[in-house]
């Protein structure tokens, strides 16, 4: 499965981006890119693009283990909002975050104990992605609201700040129908493994560029049999993942449950594989301060819990089969 021409071009444009102006600011990148723009339609600022879009960017970031809040706030906030249909909400969102003005946040009842009555929110949600605005999810409406106290947790994957959200009866606004919930998961699902792919696509990269530089008894180590079958085995482990990924960027909305359970399901792991592998043809140099190869496993090991392990992703697969 391949790109099209225009989203091979938009990867080439985000990659060089990133790699010329790794600090850049989030603004920077999201509005001098458009990228947070890509699927906010034309009428709020946005391009009008689709998901397909969006997951190229997210390979992109992962490749790049960028701090940048673009799931929480384009693949979630963003499409929550979309698929709220909450005019108001949409005017006064959407063109923020398509100009980076704004970063959102996504809460599921599932991640979160909250209650609305008569208009305001009470409960906690731990370990959710942090940003400005916090969106959630409550019976069947998406609320806005501000939080009583914001926690930061000490993470593993220092790239991706965790808080833990307290809200004490505050007032919400409503920003639209509630009832796309699992959708919107899902597609957060689809995000993630997006970013998973290309993770484990830069640690073959770099797998592969250090066995062909890295001698022992006279002979690049990738010489060795050893390490070629290990390389190629994580070769087929990437291009699989990349086409899961791809499936569910593309699917239809009927398909998305199933081909986002496989993604993230398949993704997960094979991004915790290809970096650990990666560790372990670099040695010792792996799991220095100043190399990726680390870097790359704390991001695996904790984007394996963020919409659940890949064993919560293949009971949904089981429980649509009838198994």
């Amino acid at each position: 499965m391949s790109l099209t021409e225009d989203q091979s071009e938009l990867r080439a444009t985000v990659r060089s981006f990133l790699a010329e102006r790794p600090g850049a600011a989030w603004r920077r990148f999201a509005a001098e890119l458009g990228a947070a723009g890509l699927a906010v339609p034309e009428e709020y600022g946005g391009a009008g693009c689709g998901m397909a879009e969006v997951a190229v960017v997210c390979a992109e970031l992962g490749r790049a283990l960028a701090p940048y809040p673009y799931l929480s706030t384009v693949v979630l906030a963003a499409e929550a909002i979309k698929a709220g249909g909450d005019s108001a909400a949409m005017t006064r969102l959407l063109p923020g975050i398509a100009d980076g003005s704004v970063t959102a946040t996504l809460l599921f009842p599932a991640d979160a104990d909250l209650t609305l009555s008569e208009g305001k929110l009470t409960g906690v949600a731990r370990h959710a992605l942090d940003a400005e605005v916090v969106l959630a999810f409550v019976g069947d409406e998406l609320v806005e609201a501000v939080p009583s106290s914001r926690t930061p947790h000490a993470c593993l994957d220092q790239t991706r700040p965790l808080t833990t959200f307290a809200f004490d009866a505050v007032p919400v606004v409503r920003a639209g129908d509630g009832t796309t919930r699992d959708r919107i998961r899902d597609l957060g699902v689809t995000g993630l493994a997006a970013e998973q792919a290309g993770g484990a696509a830069r640690c073959l990269e770099t797998a592969v560029a250090y066995a062909k530089e890295r001698h022992q008894f006279g002979r690049p180590i990738g010489s060795f049999q050893a390490v070629k079958h290990k390389l190629a085995d994580l070769l087929l482990v990437v291009e699989s993942a990349r086409s899961a990924a791809l499936a569910a960027a593309r699917s239809a909305a009927a398909d998305l449950p199933v081909r986002a359970a496989i993604a993230g399901s398949y993704c997960t792991e094979a991004y915790l594989t290809a970096a650990g592998e990666n560790i372990q043809v670099h040695g010792g140099t792996g799991v220095t301060w100043e190399h990726s190869a680390h870097r790359h496993f704390k991001r695996a090991t904790a984007d394996a819990q963020l919409f659940g392990p890949p064993q919560a992703h293949r009971a949904r697969l089981a429980a649509a089969a009838g198994l």
